[in-house]
């Protein structure tokens, strides 16, 4: 019962995202000074704030426990609903001409699996999205996403090792998978039971959160 609980879930949440229209990124205030370090958040509508009051997903969080620890960073949070990583492959040359980061937070991938996309084609594509990154300078974060067991075995291991492979090849940090913890848990859903809620933001700010500030990628806070 618990594993098909977590199959209805990841299964319906998946769905939707891949089923929603792309729409404009989810851009937030650009907090602090301009000329602070950018932090680009690249992702679908895990990461867009999708049935959220804006402010109020992780990516706020994130902006808010920056300061709180003493970094210069602003964000900019450029995700789209229904993304793909061809979508954001597409769109990256442009996003990265206009606000130059200096680390980007990956956050796509789930929309392929979905649609049952080859393997090969997303980690092209990811892989193609970092030395698009490394080529300006940005530094990359992955952010992993797990599919749910009936997806079949096979495609499921081809499918999570794409964002272990790409990482590793690049020596970027990893965030396995942002939904852990929560996956199984229907109070961390929004009333469609599809999309998490306000409550779930933080755990998945948990999971970002250790992996990015272990990395190195932010340097050393200022003095306050």
């Amino acid at each position: 019962m618990f594993h098909l609980l977590v199959a209805t879930i990841l299964t319906t949440l998946i769905s939707l995202i891949a089923q929603a229209s792309p729409t404009s990124p989810a851009t937030g205030p650009v907090a602090r000074q301009s000329n602070a370090p950018l932090i680009l958040v690249f992702g679908d509508s895990l990461s867009a704030e999708y049935g959220l009051r804006r402010g109020s997903g992780w990516v706020a969080l994130l902006q808010d426990q920056l300061k709180k620890e003493g970094f210069p960073h602003r964000i900019m949070n450029a995700s789209i609903s229904g993304e793909t990583t061809a979508g954001g492959l597409s769109r990256l040359p442009s996003t990265l001409k206009k606000h130059q980061p200096e680390i980007i937070i990956f956050e796509l991938g789930a929309n392929d699996g979905l649609r049952g996309l080859p393997v090969s084609q997303t980690e092209k594509n990811l892989r193609s999205m970092t030395q698009l990154a490394d080529s300006v300078g940005a530094k990359s974060l992955i952010v992993g996403i797990k599919l749910p067991p009936n997806y079949g075995q096979q495609y499921l291991k081809q499918f999570e090792s794409v964002f272990l492979s790409v990482a590793q090849s690049i020596q970027a940090p990893l965030v396995p998978f942002m939904l852990a913890g929560i996956a199984d848990n229907p109070k961390m859903f929004q009333s469609d039971g599809i999309h998490p809620n306000e409550q779930a933001q933080k755990p998945i700010f948990d999971n970002i959160w250790p992996t990015l500030l272990s990395s190195g990628l932010l340097g050393q806070p200022k003095a306050r």
